[in-house]
């Protein structure tokens, strides 16, 4: 079920809030959480019911474990290792990565290997590693020992499910122990409707349109096209925008209902074009991911206390994994050993250089690291290692710098001096979507990321000024334009 969709909006999320506290005034906490876990397994298994058994069994396999790990004493290391995380582990594998190692392991040795295409269950990346956080956590000592209703509330809590934002089960169980949680507070009830108001017209005004361009320069792209210097970045530029309006406006929605419920959850994003480096970057973009990163697997790994050469190699490490979280593709690995590399070259730039200063030197660091995000989101977007090597190649004139048609014909000067003339957007089917209406877009979207407040950042006069504003396009294009688009990291 999609936040954006007439059945969640109509009727799932009014009849969730009316019984959730409806449970919470007629039997206390623990009778509000069972209710809550009742309809976040009906959330999630109403697009394929049959996931709902590997959620279920995996949330009670995971409690048990914590629990086993916390009394085995001398044998938890063996507990975590050899049993749970490798469960775990093993789960997302099997369903996630084992065709692209027959596959990867079939190109390498020259076989004709059969793959199985199993289904990739829904949310699956993000309620494993959530799991694994709080194994670790049983480990360490630091487990709050929740009982069953508190830890599946604290997993299955249908606003961050399928996509986050990834939470502690630190910052979220001692909310579901508080009683506060189960009355009703209509401050905080209109903050949550105001924040996920915004962002669902960051999805359905924003996302959505700037993902028209991006599909038809891709998919162009992916159909032969070799997309001209315009072509390119319109396409890039296109998707920059709709990835980060898509997800931030998901994680937007995540919040607000999650305020709606009478739970707080993290920030998951601080208007990451803004950012001055791609350390900077990563402190602003999918915030929970990059805390996740760090405390599991940078860390662990040694972090930066083995020195320089060491910390690098971990860097590399940790967002190569992070890159094959996003999916089974090389195209992932690689934007995860780009982002990888920007992080080394970033550290070691300061490590020489120290912490430059000055108007320009603050410029030029966002300039650089927006361009190098941009064109990182190439091999994230692209459908294969062709397709984003076209892309790039484009992107740096590989294949020419035609002027669309129509920007010709409306400034006809630039017939006079013999402007190249292509076409702009392009698309396999032969289309145009209009280039001065995509670059004005952009413009637009452009002038949001970079100078706008987020919406943390807004006051609440403003919130409201924005709901307004957005309002009847939400409703027009949710309820009356009949299409409805998933989130894009659905599909990771």
């Amino acid at each position: 079920m999609l936040f954006n969709s007439i059945p969640f909006l109509v009727w799932f999320l009014p009849a969730a809030v009316a019984l959730f506290y409806l449970a919470g005034r007629l039997g206390g906490g623990e009778a509000a959480r069972w209710t809550l876990i009742g309809l976040s397994f009906f959330f999630y298994a109403w697009t394929l019911p049959w996931h709902l058994l590997l959620l279920v069994a995996s949330l009670l396999i995971n409690f048990n474990a914590g629990r086993w790990i916390e009394a085995a004493e001398g044998k938890r290391r063996w507990w975590l290792t050899a049993g749970f995380i490798a469960l775990n582990l093993g789960l997302i594998a099997w369903f996630k990565y084992l065709d692209f190692l027959v596959g990867t392991l079939s190109a390498i040795l020259g076989l004709d290997a059969h793959l199985l295409h199993i289904a990739l269950p829904l949310a699956i990346s993000f309620f494993t590693f959530q799991q694994i956080a709080y194994l670790v956590n049983a480990y360490r000592g630091q487990s709050l020992k929740p009982t069953l209703s508190e830890y599946m509330s604290f997993v299955a809590f249908f606003p961050h499910l399928i996509a986050g934002p990834l939470v502690q089960h630190s910052d979220i169980i001692p909310q579901f122990r508080d009683p506060r949680t189960y009355r009703f507070d209509p401050d905080r009830f209109t903050t949550g409707v105001t924040i996920f108001l915004l962002g669902l017209a960051k999805k359905v005004v924003l996302a959505d349109q700037f993902g028209v361009c991006a599909d038809t320069a891709f998919n162009g792209v992916a159909g032969g096209i070799d997309p001209t210097l315009w072509e390119a970045w319109g396409g890039i530029l296109s998707y920059t925008l709709q990835l980060y309006f898509d997800f931030s406006g998901y994680s937007d929605m995540a919040i607000g209902l999650g305020l709606m419920f009478g739970i707080v959850m993290p920030v998951n994003f601080n208007s990451p074009y803004k950012a001055g480096s791609i350390i900077d970057f990563w402190n602003r973009w999918h915030m929970t991911l990059s805390r996740f990163l760090r405390d599991f697997l940078y860390i662990p790994l040694g972090g930066n206390r083995k020195g320089p050469a060491r910390r690098y190699l971990n860097l590399m490490i940790t967002m190569l994994l992070g890159g094959l979280w996003h999916g089974a593709a090389w195209t992932f690995v690689l934007w995860g050993g780009l982002h990888g590399a920007y992080l080394v070259v970033n550290h070691a730039f300061r490590t020489v250089a120290g912490e430059l200063k000055g108007r320009a030197v603050a410029l030029g660091g966002w300039a650089l690291t927006f361009v190098a995000v941009a064109l990182a989101w190439v091999p994230f977007r692209a459908h294969d290692l062709k397709s984003m090597g076209a892309i790039l190649s484009g992107a740096f004139g590989g294949h020419g710098a035609a002027l669309p048609g129509e920007l010709v014909d409306k400034l006809h000067f630039l017939k006079l001096f013999g402007a190249p003339v292509g076409k702009l957007p392009l698309a396999a089917d032969g289309t145009n979507l209009g280039f001065l209406s995509m670059w004005l877009l952009l413009v637009f979207g452009l002038a949001l990321v970079w100078f706008a407040p987020n919406i943390q950042q807004m006051s609440e006069k403003a919130r409201r000024w924005m709901i307004v504003a957005s309002f009847a396009l939400v409703v027009q294009k949710v309820f009356f334009s009949g299409a409805i688009s998933s989130f894009l990291y659905f599909r990771f």
